[in-house]
């Protein structure tokens, strides 16, 4: 076995047509230039985020603490503040990536959050979130993370129809997949 240190896996793995999509975000990575650099050396080709991610996000630097006080000073609740947060890292991934969308016709360049879990049985709901996470993060290569629940589904084929991209999640079976699949039909 030898060691050679000119071969990058990543390129290769892109250069087959993979998009190497990162499972993280936070506002240090986006002001420090670090997506940039992930995106020009590592091939980097999307951004997903969950609460998970927000919450290791939060906990970590200062970054964020201008804006939980003024969050706060306005009498935000969690919820309002997890929005705000999420949405304005999540625009600022999309205009990162901006280039990439733009440079594949839309195939890659790519940033996905999620709809609340707490909504996953309420089609209304979800439908409602999607709307109003597309409405506040208003970039065209946005994907909204829809879990594939049955009132998921529903909420789905409605969001899709109105030209809402969606990151489908949570699909553990076959039958269910065949579900989500006949959505555009």
């Amino acid at each position: 076995m030898t060691d050679d240190t000119s071969r990058d896996p990543l390129a290769e793995l892109s250069a087959e047509g993979v998009a190497v999509w990162l499972d993280d975000l936070s506002r240090e990575l986006l002001a420090g230039g670090g997506l940039q650099s992930l995106i020009t050396g590592r091939h980097v080709a999307g951004v997903t985020t969950n609460p998970t991610i927000f919450a290791a996000a939060l906990a970590k630097g200062d970054r964020y603490d201008d804006q939980l006080r003024d969050l706060a000073a306005q009498g935000a609740d969690v919820d309002t503040a997890v929005f705000a947060i999420t949405t304005d890292d999540v625009r600022s991934a999309c205009d990162v990536l901006a280039p990439v969308y733009q440079r594949t016709g839309g195939r890659d360049g790519r940033v996905s959050i999620e709809v609340d879990p707490r909504l996953a049985g309420d089609t209304a709901a979800t439908t409602a979130a999607a709307r109003a996470l597309r409405g506040a993060v208003d970039r065209d290569n946005l994907f909204v993370k829809i879990p594939a629940t049955p009132a998921g589904l529903t909420a789905i084929r409605q969001v899709t129809s109105e030209g809402i991209s969606v990151n489908v999640t949570l699909i553990f079976a076959l039958a269910r997949y065949r579900e989500v699949m006949q959505i555009g039909k």
